[in-house]
């Protein structure tokens, strides 16, 4: 009867019913898109020796589930009921090689920040940091993972569990990869399971290329790095005259300057990685981007106007220093196993060192012959003058915690990098090319009238 009122063109009541019925159906299926609650993220950390875990927990359905009111106050949530959450998760969470086999789990960190999904909008969640340890000599390539936090309680409940690094296959954490869905089975009511197997390939040979080409694609991508260098380059073939930069100081002397700043700024970097990715300085790493930034805008200072002449080696070891630290910060959050990480520690710094040494042979051929052009002075100051705009844009984005049009303008056209390398050892040709057949025709002159 309903439906042939609706369709009734002549009926004017069949068509508001029928406009109302389809605006009630529109709201009804926005309010429950809108409403879907979030799901737990597990992701997994797989090292030789441990796998660490990473669970983010949305806290709504964690307090239905532990019992414990930690929504109205998140920011003393860990130290209200940190004890008690750590008991709580342990009792929920346990990962064995078979069933007479159980590994070990250690609650390492437990943070509470905002969060949000791709249908759930924004919530809060307590991200918790775990370790678990297999028994003497036992895989951690393959294991059961038996887990029912929230979801004991909750059956509406699941956990997305991904791999996001995988050491012995080289993966590191840029795409996590799906292993499995954690939830209640409707069928049976129960809560499987999941099985982790991850036998299939991988050896340390594997995982030390990864690491190498992770230092490769840092360098490649780290625009800050690679700026700070280059900048620290532009006056190395000049020599000093009267407090001020003067003309070229020859190819020997080019070299060996270029050389010794690239070497020193190695040893510096190469110091802190090592000490920074084993643990043993653990500093912020907002400071130690801003510094970076700094770094980049006194060297193109430096490049204008010597502020610290014959220093440069020095100058390349201090703040090397400082960006070893920030390639330290790359492999921390990679949560590597002690046995491996002087392996990681080779292999990404081969890895950037290939990568660095590659780029400055790339450019200080072209270096060398524009320094002995007069156009090599405006080169170098506009060089030096773009730079320390880039690193005054650095330092706000870096202070005030967001973007500004300078920075993502940079970000957005990083890919463009090999050619401007291309188009500097175009220009330098024809500028020194020119300028030689300058040269060549006074000298002719002179000799003709001589």
């Amino acid at each position: 009867m309903i439906h042939k009122l609706i369709l009734n063109n002549r009926n004017p009541l069949g068509w508001r019913l029928f406009f109302f019925l389809t605006l009630a159906m529109c709201c009804t299926s926005q309010a429950i898109f809108a409403h879907q609650t979030p799901s737990t993220i597990v992701l997994l950390d797989v090292n030789p020796k441990t796998v660490s875990v990473e669970i983010q927990l949305p806290l709504g359905e964690l307090e239905l589930a532990f019992g414990h009111e930690i929504t109205k106050d998140p920011e003393h949530l860990i130290e209200k009921f940190g004890s008690q959450l750590k008991e709580y998760l342990l009792a929920h969470i346990h990962p064995m090689t078979i069933k007479d086999k159980p590994w070990l789990v250690e609650v390492t960190n437990m943070t509470v920040g905002k969060a949000e999904q791709t249908m759930s909008g924004p919530y809060q969640e307590i991200t918790v940091q775990l370790v678990l340890i297999p028994p003497a000599g036992e895989s951690t390539r393959k294991f059961i993972f038996d887990y029912d936090v929230i979801m004991h309680q909750l059956v509406t409940h699941s956990a997305l569990v991904s791999i996001r690094s995988d050491w012995e296959l080289g993966k590191t954490n840029k795409e996590p990869v799906k292993v499995g869905v954690i939830r209640v089975d409707t069928r049976s009511t129960l809560i499987y399971p999941l099985e982790v197997n991850l036998e299939k390939g991988g050896n340390w040979w594997t995982g030390f290329k990864g690491m190498f080409f992770l230092g490769m694609e840092h360098i490649r991508e780290g625009t800050d790095h690679l700026l700070f260098l280059l900048v620290l380059l532009l006056p190395a073939p000049l020599v000093i005259n009267r407090k001020r930069w003067g003309n070229f100081g020859g190819t020997k002397y080019s070299i060996m300057r270029l050389l010794k700043i690239v070497t020193a700024f190695t040893i510096g970097h190469s110091i802190t990685l090592l000490i920074g990715a084993s643990g043993w300085i653990n500093l912020p790493v907002k400071p130690v981007e801003i510094l970076i930034a700094v770094s980049i805008l006194i060297s193109a200072i430096h490049a204008i106007y010597p502020i610290f002449p014959n220093k440069e080696v020095y100058v390349a070891v201090g703040f090397g220093l400082v960006h070893g630290l920030a390639f330290a910060t790359v492999l921390s959050v990679l949560n590597l196993d002690a046995s491996v990480m002087v392996l990681s520690i080779l292999g990404f710094n081969i890895g950037i060192e290939i990568m660095q040494l590659f780029v400055v042979l790339l450019i200080i051929p072209w270096l060398i012959l524009l320094s002995q052009t007069p156009v090599y002075k405006w080169v170098r100051i506009v060089w030096a003058l773009l730079a320390g705009i880039a690193s005054l844009a650095w330092i706000l984005e870096r202070v005030l915690g967001k973007p500004n049009k300078i920075s993502i303008l940079i970000q957005s056209n990083n890919e463009y990098a090999p050619w401007g390398i291309f188009i500097l050892a175009l220009f330098s040709l024809i500028i020194f090319g020119g300028n030689y057949r300058i040269k060549r025709k006074k000298h002719i002159n002179q000799y003709t009238i001589s």
